[in-house]
């Protein structure tokens, strides 16, 4: 009885601390994390890549669950790109997955391209899985995409991740991706599933222009 008491306090006291942050504060939070990530010299997302990418994943501060060995989870931002420029953010959780030798007691910020229509469309599912519905893989770090050779770049979603200031590809082989609807209400007025937001003909919120800024800046696609 008394692990129980414990397992529950603990179990609380997590998800009362990740709830603690607002979805207009985690719009923020990526904004910054994107911006840090890019302003880094020769150290941050491929900018080619960036210009071919149909949308972007951003979960800042993914952390790990101390009260189940090697569980993860994370609440961020899918957006997508709208014609002009970029579109409202939809809220996403991410849970599970393997991040090899960069998950540790700290947080984790994790960044995903989704480079394709096929990949896009993954979002407009209650839940799909990574390296199972969506094949992902770890992407390159550089100004360009030739500084990783080796990287798969048929692959649906690539994928970075920065914990103690390493920046470095990591494929999230195992992690779900579901709609938060408490924070698109909290945003939109509704709870809004990931497909739902991503069609809205409706302004992004506020609290989206420092993201949607820092996206433009560096993703901007050359007409013609």
């Amino acid at each position: 009885m008394r692990k129980f008491l414990i397992l529950s306090a603990t179990l609380l006291a997590s998800t009362v601390a990740f709830a603690a942050e607002s979805a207009q504060e985690r719009l923020q939070d990526s904004a910054d994390v994107f911006k840090e990530i890019m302003a880094t010299p020769d150290k941050g997302i491929p900018q080619d890549l960036l210009a071919k990418a149909a949308c972007v994943v951003i979960v800042p501060g993914m952390k790990k669950g101390a009260f189940i060995v090697g569980a993860q989870y994370g609440k961020g931002f899918a957006i997508c790109r709208r014609s002009p420029g970029w579109g409202p953010p939809a809220a996403v959780r991410v849970e599970g997955g393997s991040f090899g030798f960069q998950i540790g007691g700290s947080s984790t910020d994790v960044v995903m391209l989704i480079m394709n229509e096929s990949g896009m469309h993954k979002l407009d599912r209650d839940k799909f899985t990574l390296g199972a519905d969506a094949s992902v893989a770890a992407g390159p770090v550089g100004r360009t995409a030739a500084a990783g050779t080796d990287v798969n770049l048929n692959a649906e979603i690539l994928s970075w991740s920065r914990s103690k200031g390493l920046f470095a590809g990591i494929a999230l082989n195992g992690a779900t991706m579901r709609p938060d609807r408490d924070d698109n209400k909290e945003l939109y007025g509704e709870k809004l599933g990931t497909r739902d937001v991503l069609a809205k003909t409706t302004p992004a919120p506020d609290a989206a222009r420092a993201l949607i800024a820092e996206l433009d800046k560096y993703s901007m696609r050359k007409e013609g």
